[in-house]
């Protein structure tokens, strides 16, 4: 899975206690239970979740994107930070081209760098054998509420197979586009041995209806080196020959 927005700390949560507090504490809204949700919202919300996991075959990475990553180890006062630029090769993996890193050097050797190899393998993983569709998870309707004048649909989410790449947690659909813009839990598999644990809450921000940028917050539970926690700032990039024919055509 890097502009750090330094007020977004996150206390994270066990799975055990996870879907039932978060849609609570974390992000400080009060969702009403399903049993008091009208019949007409649940309906709608059937119909965003219908929209979002028909949608995911379709769902791809940016080819080109900025990242920066920024991760510490809390017991050892130590922290690190890396900003790169990552593009898709034809068969889908990710290629990373470092453009800035400082801080401790055991953060960045130990940290950053595994957690890209880690990211190098997820891509690696089939497609459909990932993705949010009703083939891979059980959804069940938390609630729904209004920010900003929009509606979001909160769902438990609970892998079917104990697979690596499942999440379990809690996802939230945009009620317009029908678009994940919060997704939060445990992965039910690690993707390498160093990797204990992994528990993530992703945020999009939506523009026109498209993600315009993305901040993941990663704890995890590693070997040798205890605790690990990362934020991790993703943004679409484009090509630059696509920024010099924009800047012509403003001319």
């Amino acid at each position: 899975m890097i502009r750090s927005k330094v007020g977004l700390i996150l206390a994270w949560l066990r799975s055990a206690i996870l879907p039932a507090l978060i849609p609570a504490v974390l992000f400080g809204r009060s969702i009403p239970s399903p049993a008091a949700t009208p019949p007409a919202t649940k309906q709608a919300a059937e119909a965003v979740l219908e929209r979002f996991t028909g949608s995911q075959d379709e769902a791809v990475r940016w080819p080109l994107e900025t990242i920066e990553i920024e991760a510490s180890l809390p017991t050892l006062a130590k922290r690190g930070r890396m900003s790169a630029v990552r593009r898709l090769l034809p068969a889908g993996h990710p290629k990373y081209e470092v453009v800035e890193s400082d801080g401790d050097a055991t953060v960045r050797r130990e940290v950053i760098v595994r957690y890209l190899s880690a990211d190098a393998r997820a891509a690696e993983l089939p497609a459909p054998s990932v993705a949010m569709t009703s083939a891979n998870y059980k959804f069940d309707f938390v609630g729904a509420f209004s920010l900003d004048d929009r509606m979001e649909y909160a769902f438990h989410m609970t892998p079917r197979q104990k697979r690596q790449g499942l999440l379990k947690g809690v996802v939230w659909l945009d009620g317009e586009t029908g678009m994940a813009v919060r997704q939060t839990g445990t992965f039910v598999k690690s993707l390498s041995l160093f990797l204990k644990r992994i528990d993530v809450t992703r945020e999009d921000r939506l523009r026109e209806g498209a993600v315009e940028s993305r901040v993941t917050h990663v704890a995890i539970n590693a070997r040798l080196i205890g605790r690990v926690e990362m934020v991790i700032t993703e943004r679409p990039s484009a090509p630059p020959d696509a920024e010099a024919a924009d800047g012509m055509a403003g001319q």
